[in-house]
């Protein structure tokens, strides 16, 4: 090339540069959040997907968008982070939204329910099925803007002291459980105690409770909970795919930029997916464990199953009696759920079923 066409095409290049540039940096402003967790460093999966989550932003904005995100406990209580982001007091959190039905019951509906949605339906209905317009409908009254940021799948049903067989088995047991899911089983008998995830192993070992539930075998062997119970009771029907959420700042959230809104969508999808694989990587292994290691493992009755699910229908129907935000959400959440089972009763269960059984013979 001839040192005159050079210098013309430098110049042009300069000026393109020129005009580009500032309109990049516009788009992408520096901006700086802090996020409280409401779970704490040791639960590596479900704490790690704020952290996979903030990584992502920044990456995808060459950290202009930096997300720090603290523990349980490092800035607000861990129960308390949808009220910090609510306030104000922190741009997000990462939670879970049945932690708060004290303030509202219609809270738990877009986390997980008794005999709700598994985790994949959640995801169906939160990203396709008018969930998660529904749901942020109603987060707007505190102020806040939710997005699914994990899930866990299906929960175990948590540690028992004694075997139970029956209804009656129920009956005066003291289990950690708290929320919506502590209301169904105090209509079978079971005397709920809500308590901090630290709590639960002094509790058990004491005698102070009689059970508790908390995520699954790889959470749950991290807690050692085998050492103080020995009967491990399955599935945790309270919780079938509960989704983890980022909760953001609804003023916070509308200042952003176009784009970086789209990044923190996307991150957050992301960290979803992530979490969920993760869990189904890490549980058979620790299921393993905990069964070598003299853990009895047991399926719930269908007795107690069915009375569980009476008590659930008769507990919507008192709070939907009350609570219009409530009667709306669970109406369409079970719509959404009976369409759900009418097509995974044909495909995804046949499949399965088979599977499990060919694997049982070998």
């Amino acid at each position: 090339m001839k040192r005159r066409e050079f210098l013309k095409v430098s110049t042009a290049g300069a000026a393109v540069a020129a005009v580009a540039s500032p309109a990049i940096a516009q788009s992408m402003p520096e901006v700086k959040w802090r996020l409280a967790s409401s779970f704490p460093k040791s639960l590596d999966t479900i704490y790690g997907g704020a952290e996979m989550m903030a990584k992502q932003v920044a990456e995808m904005t060459d950290n202009k968008f930096q997300i720090q995100v603290f523990a349980a406990g490092e800035l607000v209580p861990g129960l308390q982070a949808l009220d910090a982001v609510s306030n104000g007091t922190v741009e997000m959190c990462h939670t879970v939204s049945y932690y708060y039905v004290g303030k509202d019951p219609t809270f738990a509906i877009y986390a997980s329910v008794p005999f709700g949605l598994n985790a994949r339906q959640q995801n169906s209905w939160w990203y396709q099925g008018g969930g998660m317009e529904l749901a942020n409908e109603f987060y707007k009254k505190f102020g806040v803007v939710g997005m699914p940021c994990g899930n866990t799948g299906t929960q175990m049903g948590g540690w028992f002291r004694k075997e139970i067989k029956t209804v009656a088995d129920l009956s005066g047991l003291k289990m950690r459980i708290g929320g919506i899911a502590g209301q169904v089983l105090q209509k079978v008998g079971v005397v709920p105690q809500q308590l901090a995830g630290g709590d639960i192993y002094p509790s058990l070992e004491k005698g102070t409770i009689d059970a508790a539930e908390w995520v699954g075998p790889y959470d749950d062997e991290k807690l050692g909970f085998q050492k103080v119970a020995k009967y491990y009771y399955y599935p945790g029907f309270w919780e079938g795919g509960p989704t983890v959420h980022a909760f953001t700042n609804l003023d916070k959230f509308n200042s952003l930029p176009k784009n970086y809104q789209a990044i923190l969508a996307n991150a957050c999808t992301n960290a979803n997916t992530w979490m969920a694989a993760r869990y189904d990587l890490q549980n058979p292994g620790a299921l393993k464990r905990l069964v070598a290691g003299g853990t009895q493992l047991r399926p719930f009755t269908n007795e107690v199953l069915d009375a569980c699910l009476k008590a659930t229908n008769e507990l919507w129907g008192e709070i939907s009696a009350k609570n219009a935000d409530f009667k709306k959400s669970i109406d369409a959440m079970q719509a959404y759920r009976s369409d759900q089972y009418l097509w995974w009763q044909v495909a995804e269960y046949t499949y399965d079923s088979f599977m499990i059984r060919s694997r049982t013979r070998g």
